[in-house]
C-alpha cells in the first residue's frame, strides 16, 4: 500500500463530501427506482450501500497486541466470497431507511470519521472481514467511494430525462484509488507501471469496464520506454 493513514483519511473526507452533496442534488424520487448499472441494484440501493461501506469503518474495534492484519489486497479480495450477501443486506437496509436515507447516510458517515479522529500510530482493527490495519481499511472505504460514486454517476446519466450533475468523482482521491489498485497489480506481478489515465484503469480495475489490451494500454503504461504493458487479463478485476 502505498498512501499514509493521514493522505487516506483526507481522501476519504473530500470524496464523501462531495458525492454527498451530489446525492442530494441529484438523486430524488424521480431516480431513485432506477436501475443502476451494477445488475439487480437501483439508485437507492446504491446509495444505502454507500452508507454501508462508511458503516464497516465505524464498526471497527481494538484488536489484541501482536494481531496479524491482513494486506489491502487480501481485505479486497475477500468481496468476492460475499457477494450475494452483500446485495441482500443492501437490499433489506435500502427498504430500511427509505424515509430519510440521507439522514441515514450522514449518521454512518459521522461514525466513521469519528473513528479517524484519534487514530494512534495506525492500529490493526478487527473490520468484518478480519483483521486489517486502520490505513488499509480506511483506504478500502475511498475505493468504495470511488468506484460507487462513478457508478452512481453512470446510471443516473442513462436515466431518461435525468440530469445527472456535476461529476460526484473527486479527483485527488480518484488518483489515490488508481494508484493504490495499480499497487497491488504490480506487486503481483513484478512491472514497473504508472497510471495514465485513473478513471479508466479504475474501471479496469473494478470490473465495471470489460477486459480489453487496447483500454489498458491506454489507463496505464511501463515507467521506461524500453518496456511493454503487460497483459494483465488474468489479474483483472482486482475487485
Amino acid at each position: 500500500m502505498t498512501a499514509t493513514l493521514t493522505e487516506a483519511t483526507d481522501a476519504l473526507h473530500a470524496q464523501w463530501d462531495r458525492l454527498r452533496t451530489w446525492v442530494v442534488d441529484v438523486v430524488d424520487d424521480t431516480v431513485g427506482d432506477v436501475p443502476s448499472v451494477l445488475p439487480g441494484w437501483t439508485v437507492a440501493e446504491l446509495v444505502a450501500h454507500v452508507g454501508r461501506a462508511m458503516d464497516a469503518l465505524a464498526a471497527c474495534t481494538p484488536v489484541p497486541d501482536g494481531t496479524v492484519p491482513l494486506t489491502l489486497a487480501e481485505y479486497l479480495g475477500t468481496y468476492a466470497e460475499r457477494a450475494a450477501d452483500i446485495a441482500e443486506t443492501t437490499r433489506t437496509l435500502a427498504a430500511q431507511v427509505s424515509d430519510d436515507p440521507v439522514a441515514w447516510i450522514d449518521a454512518r458517515a459521522a461514525a466513521a470519521f469519528a473513528v479517524l479522529a484519534s487514530p494512534g500510530d495506525d492500529p490493526v482493527v478487527q473490520a468484518r472481514r478480519g483483521p486489517v490495519r486502520l490505513s488499509a481499511m480506511t483506504v478500502s472505504r475511498v475505493i468504495e467511494l470511488v468506484v460507487h460514486a462513478d457508478d452512481l454517476y453512470v446510471s443516473v446519466q442513462r436515466a431518461p430525462g435525468a440530469g445527472a450533475g456535476p461529476d460526484p468523482v473527486e479527483p485527488g482521491a480518484l488518483r489515490l484509488v488508481a494508484d493504490e489498485l495499480l499497487a497491488i497489480v504490480v506487486a503481483r506481478g513484478g512491472w514497473d507501471l504508472e497510471v495514465v489515465d485513473p478513471r479508466a484503469w479504475v474501471r479496469l480495475a473494478a470490473g465495471r469496464t470489460p477486459y480489453d489490451v487496447d483500454v489498458l494500454a491506454a489507463a496505464i503504461r511501463p515507467r521506461f520506454t524500453g518496456d511493454s504493458v503487460p497483459d494483465l487479463g488474468r489479474m483483472l478485476p482486482v475487485l
